[in-house]
């Protein structure tokens, strides 16, 4: 679940948040109990399916979002071809794949707003605790938000250092990284204060 959505009205986009990770709450789980790798390719080939019903776009899309665990499920794969279990790396492999694709296709289709406000009104119950129900919303959104913006920070600090050096940056780019997000935390600390912080607005006539 690292991408933004997609922009569209289709079928996908037009259900509402709550189906789609109810769904997904039921789903997920599920492939845990397909043990074959036959049940479990068809399942990732039913996925592919609902990307393509949302156009090319949303298929290029689904295989960047894959893309930061391949080296994952490749790790797994030789693991247990080295242990002599092909039929075990199948498994994994593909259950990993279809969970993966799955969850991104729901993010891809979900707007930012619609999923801040399904996890407000999951967190209420919290309220008599004292959590108010906007701080894991806006956790979460600043956590999908944060880590697009994480890749391409990266991606051009490393552009900027190739442009003056010929040796691979490594871990020389971990500084320069902490500090811009130490400066970018300051910024959405005050852009917080500005909107109110965290607790709700107050409606006319109450306390």
């Amino acid at each position: 679940m690292l991408s933004l959505a997609l922009p569209g009205t289709s079928w996908a986009h037009r259900l509402p948040a709550g189906a789609k990770f109810g769904a997904l709450a039921v789903v997920l789980p599920a492939l845990t109990f397909l043990r074959a790798p036959v049940p479990l390719m068809a399942a990732l080939l039913a996925v592919v399916g609902l990307y393509a019903t949302l156009g090319p776009r949303a298929m290029r899309e689904g295989m960047v979002a894959l893309r930061p665990v391949l080296w994952i499920v490749a790790a797994i794969a030789l693991w247990w071809m080295w242990l002599g279990a092909p039929r075990e790396a199948a498994v994994l492999v593909l259950r990993i794949l279809t969970m993966v694709a799955l969850a991104n296709f729901v993010t891809l289709t979900t707007p930012l707003p619609d999923l801040i406000a399904l996890v407000e009104r999951l967190a209420r119950p919290l309220a008599r605790f004292g959590l108010p129900p906007r701080l894991p919303a806006l956790a979460v959104a600043m956590v999908l938000r944060l880590i697009p913006v994480l890749r391409g920070r990266m991606e051009a600090l490393a552009l900027a250092w190739r442009a003056r050096s010929r040796r691979r940056p490594g871990v020389r780019l971990i500084v320069p990284m902490t500090l811009s997000l130490l400066d970018d935390s300051d910024h959405l600390a005050e852009a917080l204060r500005a909107r109110g912080g965290l607790n709700p607005p107050r409606q006319n006539g109450r306390d």
